[in-house]
């Protein structure tokens, strides 16, 4: 009996490591000039707390929160007819 709870536990844990795995908190480089951080660590961000440690992240955070923005460029009105006449419309 004790070796069917055993295996079973077993297999539960081992189901559970993959879940457990991607849960992984995101690690994301804190871009400063100054390195107060022992040899081989960098200041980095977790959940908004600055620290030393090794990020995980590519980019700093606030390269992945900045959007792109399109613009929308304006058009100057184009007149179908000279200034003064009536009924000018636009295009």
């Amino acid at each position: 009996m004790k070796s069917i709870l055993t295996g079973a536990l077993g297999l539960t844990l081992l189901g559970a490591l993959p879940a457990m795995a991607s849960d992984s908190p995101k690690i994301y480089a804190y871009p400063s000039s100054a390195n107060y951080c022992p040899a081989g660590l960098q200041p980095i961000t977790i959940s908004g707390v600055i620290c030393c440690g090794v990020p995980n992240q590519s980019m700093s955070y606030s390269e992945v929160m900045t959007h792109p923005v399109t613009r929308r460029k304006a058009r100057k009105a184009s007149y179908d007819c000279p200034i003064g006449t009536k009924g000018c419309t636009y295009d």
